[in-house]
């Protein structure tokens, strides 16, 4: 969808103002009960529709969300030439000394239990690139403020838990059934956008169930017109009732402000796993291993389908779970496990929520005929493993060396910054999946080796003949070399399109 780089994760900032808990539940502290209890809203809100005021229960409500703000110690590079040629010279003659400075991140959360669990998105407390998490601070609406720690997170649905480290009890809401929401239902959000302090906004249900098309396997919000800001991110969306039914998430805005499209990830999904983060498991996911493209219009009319049905694998990785249940590219998965796909029910979203190793049932179309094959799952990688997975490879691009994915001996002793093959870059690269060997990422421009003609996207089959598969086994004939005083090394290297020849590279 042309859309979907207008979807953007929230920040938050400082929340402050806000009742007391003793003032807001007229119940002591160390009575634990819910703010959203059952028996202490039903004396605020009528049993339908909206109240005449939202002041009740935003009072009873309100203690229990919180701001969460961290600290990250980021390195940064001192490199002026960085991102050009020039870089990895200048980093060799001890130019480039790194330095650490300090950098914020700020959001919401809410309080789930009197001992001070808080939950709150993976975004608002992940380190940024090259950063370390070196403190959380939560601070409740009275201004109080506490250090937690961070007990677990979940990247894929983009979910963390936190534990305030205190023995003080705390105001905390309860997760409703937000399956149990329909849309034009009243709602409100709390959390604190702009640095403005704990702001309240009110709306309606947009819809309950919203793909963005950003893919994955939560791509499934609760969408709403509650005007939700840079800031809410990781606070509550609840009901009449005071239960929460989302955990705001995103907004769609060309501006970067609200336009009234908020997203929310919703109570069902969020849930089971914050209950799994609270209690230090690793959460695990079903995985099939293929590319899925949704049956458009088009698709539908092209293959005879039914619309908005389905989708159409583009492409199974080897050795994967779809690929020993024989799944092939250009099958339609109609359902899995006895559920329809739709574009609100994902395969991705239908088989993360089964557990690996389970036999499941999968319904897919093949050239017009119905079929029922039946594929057991593996495990879902990391969400930093399927994007690497997901990456291309361009050979015809000029990329500049990155100290970052280059191995030091190698891209100093021959001004080389190469890659270990995988799917991907076999794909781009055209070769067979049972080619072996190392592609070059990057060539140093003062090295022997752009002297010789080796460029990004050249394979290095071997060294002084003995074939490198991985880049080990390249530095270990780099060592060899330079213990045998040898100022080369012969490299056989393959082109597209062309054979393969050997090429001596001197040694710096």
């Amino acid at each position: 969808m042309s859309n979907v780089r207008y979807v953007y994760g929230l920040t938050s900032a400082l929340l402050v103002g806000g009742a007391a808990v003793s003032l807001a539940t007229g119940y002591p502290a160390g009575a634990q009960m819910a703010q959203n209890d059952d028996a202490m809203i039903d004396r605020i809100t009528p049993l339908e529709g909206a109240p005449a005021s939202f002041a009740d229960l935003t009072e009873q409500l309100q203690p229990a969300v919180v701001n969460i703000a961290t600290r990250q110690s980021v390195e940064v590079s001192r490199n002026p030439f960085e991102g050009t040629p020039f870089a990895e010279l200048f980093n060799r003659r001890g130019g480039n000394q790194p330095q650490t400075r300090e950098a914020q991140s700020l959001g919401s959360g809410f309080i789930i239990s009197a001992d001070g669990f808080v939950v709150t998105n993976n975004h608002v407390v992940a380190p940024n690139n090259r950063a370390t998490l070196e403190e959380i601070t939560v601070t409740m609406p009275d201004g109080r403020e506490y250090e937690a720690e961070l007990v677990g997170a979940d990247p894929a649905s983009d979910l963390a838990v936190l534990k305030i480290t205190s023995n003080d009890t705390f105001p905390f809401v309860r997760f409703g059934d937000s399956s149990q929401a329909r849309v034009g239902d009243w709602v409100v959000a709390i959390g604190n956008p702009f640095g403005l302090g704990g702001t309240v906004t009110s709306g309606i249900v947009s819809a309950v169930y919203r793909n963005t098309g950003q893919g994955g396997a939560y791509d499934r919000y609760i969408q709403t017109d509650a005007s939700i800001n840079r800031g809410n991110s990781g606070g509550p969306l609840f009901d009449m009732q005071g239960n929460v039914i989302g955990i705001n998430n995103a907004i769609f805005s060309p501006s970067g402000g609200s336009v009234g499209i908020g997203f929310a990830i919703p109570a069902e999904i969020a849930a089971p796993i914050v209950e799994q983060l609270r209690e230090g498991n690793e959460i695990e996911r079903g995985f099939l291993g293929i590319g899925l493209q949704p049956v458009d219009d088009d698709l539908a009319d092209a293959l005879g389908l039914e619309q908005n049905r389905g989708e159409i694998i583009q492409n199974v990785q080897d050795d994967s779970a779809a690929d020993r249940a024989g799944l092939r590219a250009g099958d339609v998965i109609v359902s899995v496990n006895g559920q329809a796909v739709t574009s609100d029910q994902t395969v991705s979203y239908l088989v993360a929520n089964i557990p690996p190793g389970d036999t499941i049932p999968i319904t897919i179309l093949r050239e017009g005929e119905r079929l029922g094959v039946n594929a057991t799952l593996g495990r879902r990688p990391s969400e930093a493993e399927l994007a690497q997975q997901q990456e291309t490879f361009d050979p015809d691009s000029e990329e500049p060396m990155d100290p970052e994915q280059s191995d030091e001996m190698i891209a100093e002793s021959l001004g080389l910054q190469v890659l270990e093959l995988n799917e991907q870059i076999r794909r781009s690269l055209g070769v067979s999946s049972d080619t072996t060997g190392l592609v070059i990422g990057a060539v140093d421009p003062s090295s022997d080796a752009a002297r010789k003609g080796l460029r990004r996207g050249d394979l290095i089959l071997s060294a002084n003949y003995n074939d490198v598969a991985t880049i080990d086994a390249l530095r270990q004939q780099v060592t060899e070399a330079q213990a045998e005083n040898r100022d080369a090394l012969l490299l056989r290297v393959q082109r597209r399109g062309a054979p393969p020849r050997f090429v001596p590279v001197r040694l710096r």
